[in-house]
């Protein structure tokens, strides 16, 4: 259904520009190449790759205390009195509870952090990609793999050509590098 009513609003932005009977000319740009290979995409990847990293970290130390507690527990048992049993038995329970509550909220702070990174970039590549579109004389420019496309010659690909762009747009200016 989304991409039957990207097609439609797509359709209609270009119906302007074929009654005036201009050529309509269209492109297309791999987004996932974009912010793949772009300077910003790389480090944005690498800024959450960073975070899942130490998520990762840390939720294998709450593994390793549970398993110390758990070791303690079954190789003490008999050693223990019942209260010691029963405490450390509510401590491997609240431990296990603890990790999947962090695990949870680890999860949604990278997929938070993802979301707003993925805008971040959108907003800052959009305006080259109008600008680009307006340049050319573009009537529509699509998500190559998102827009229900099935063909994309080569020719009318500008994904490099906005990758570029935006490498030039996002880079310091010498200026601004030295401050």
């Amino acid at each position: 259904m989304k991409k039957f009513l990207v097609s439609v609003v797509v359709a209609a932005l270009a119906l302007p520009a074929m009654a005036q009977n201009a050529p309509a000319k269209v492109a297309v740009i791999d987004v996932q190449k974009v912010l793949a290979t772009s300077t910003a995409g790389k480090a944005a990847y690498e800024r959450l790759k960073k975070m899942q990293e130490e998520r990762i970290t840390k939720a294998k130390g709450m593994e390793d205390e549970l398993r110390k507690l758990e070791t303690e527990l079954t190789t003490k048992r008999l050693s223990l009195s019942e209260d010691k049993v029963a405490e450390l038995t509510r401590s491997i329970n609240d431990r296990k509870i603890a990790m999947q509550r962090y695990a949870q909220d680890a999860d949604r702070e990278v997929a938070e952090a993802r979301d707003r990174a993925l805008l971040e970039l959108e907003n800052r590549i959009k305006p080259v990609i109008d600008a680009l579109g307006k340049e050319m004389g573009l009537a529509a420019i699509f998500n190559k793999f998102e827009s229900g496309l099935v063909y994309a010659s080569d020719a009318i690909d500008l994904t490099d050509t906005v990758i570029t762009k935006f490498n030039a747009a996002a880079a310091p200016t010498p200026a601004a590098s030295k401050q």
